[in-house]
């Protein structure tokens, strides 16, 4: 930084800060992201769990803020102490003060964000948001127990100075920029969708899915919260008319009772292409979904898609357009939608085409693009 203030962008560095390195699959990616929108620059990536891991009084010292935040559902099974442990209000305080001091040790162009779940804004550097969910927005799911995922009063009053001390919020959809201006009283010139990108590169993609087949795919981890059991009961009013119709599930492992029905458990990344190549139709009817990284994919691979009308996944799927949307728990619903679908191998291939067209939005090249779009009026006086 030269004495009038000005950075050369070509010796300035970026403070890229996440909660965990490699989970979720964005947390890792988007540093390469970073990179490669600013070639420039270097990267460097501060991970939240190592400056907590290294301070263990600070972690002794949030035992008495769980218990006193969250201890009556932590005992009463509504809540876990795992999942809360890092959302005590005190914590909140004690990661902001971990990271200004750590990130005061350099002098960063800019400092970015991953997720709403710290603040690591440093006074004097601008600061950039990128978060697919707010916890307000919890509100807006109709099925869900509000008891079990929202934080703490304490701990929302300082999730809105994220959004206060953040020259830009960059969110995945458009529920959640609603959420960001609507419950959090933010500008809405300060919130800008660039949506994300789909870990399955457009490029990998070549071949078409067998629309002839009647294969149904499922893909989630959280069995219940991405609405497996309604999909269950849903196939099984569908074998009724198409009893050559199949259904896989990957990512867990529950106790299923249907015929034709095949469970495959949790797989490497790699090993997906498989699965989505195979399928004909993709439903995951999920009851909550800050983003839905796997609609992404769907799209990448052309699949007709029948999921609920929830979080960022009418984004996605535009009804009857690239798939249908129903309302999260209604089964009938959902098993009308499956059999158009499987009665119809011209609309299956037709709602496909259509998908990998909506797919070309969810590319982290173009992410990156328009991260560095947004953020290069922002910092205007202090690089050149």
């Amino acid at each position: 930084m030269n004495k009038s203030g000005v950075m050369n962008k070509h010796e300035a560095k970026i403070a890229y800060i996440r909660m965990l390195p490699g989970r979720p699959y964005a947390n890792q990616i988007m540093a390469s992201v970073l990179q490669a929108s600013f070639p420039e620059m270097q990267v460097d990536v501060v991970d939240v769990i190592d400056l907590l891991r290294s301070h263990k009084s600070v972690l002794a010292g949030n035992l008495w803020p769980l218990i006193r935040e969250y201890g009556v559902d932590i005992l009463t099974g509504r809540k876990s102490w795992s999942r809360f442990f890092l959302v005590t209000s005190y914590m909140f305080r004690q990661i902001r003060r971990l990271l200004r001091q750590y990130l005061a040790t350099e002098q960063y162009l800019f400092t970015f964000q991953m997720q709403s779940l710290f603040d690591a804004s440093l006074p004097g550097v601008p600061h950039f948001v990128y978060t697919d969910h707010t916890v307000l927005a919890n509100l807006w799911y109709p099925q869900i127990d509000l008891r079990r995922v929202l934080y703490s009063p304490a701990w929302i009053r300082l999730e809105r100075e994220i959004y206060k001390h953040a020259q830009l919020i960059f969110v995945r959809s458009a529920n959640v920029r609603r959420s960001v201006i609507e419950q959090y009283d933010v500008l809405p010139d300060k919130v800008i969708c660039v949506y994300a990108g789909s870990n399955v590169p457009i490029t990998a993609v070549s071949s078409s899915p067998p629309y002839h087949k009647k294969h149904i795919l499922f893909v989630g981890m959280d069995w219940v919260r991405k609405g497996g059991p309604d999909l269950v009961a849903a196939f099984r009013q569908v074998l009724v008319h198409h009893p050559d119709a199949r259904l896989t599930i990957v990512g867990c492992r529950p106790a299923v009772d249907v015929p034709n029905c095949r469970v495959v458990g949790r797989v490497p990344l790699h090993a997906m292409r498989q699965f989505y190549q195979d399928a004909s139709i993709f439903c995951m009817p999920t009851r909550l979904e800050p983003f839905g990284v796997v609609f992404a994919e769907a799209l990448t691979y052309g699949l007709p898609i029948v999921a609920t009308r929830v979080g960022a996944v009418p984004d996605m799927v535009r009804d009857g357009e690239n798939g249908y949307l129903v309302e999260p728990g209604d089964v009938s619903a959902l098993a009308a939608a499956l059999d158009r679908l499987l009665a119809d191998g011209e609309r299956r291939r037709l709602f496909g085409e259509r998908a990998r067209e909506y797919a070309q939005r969810y590319s982290w090249e173009r992410v990156g693009q328009e991260i560095r779009r947004c953020i290069e009026p922002v910092l205007a006086g202090v690089w050149r």
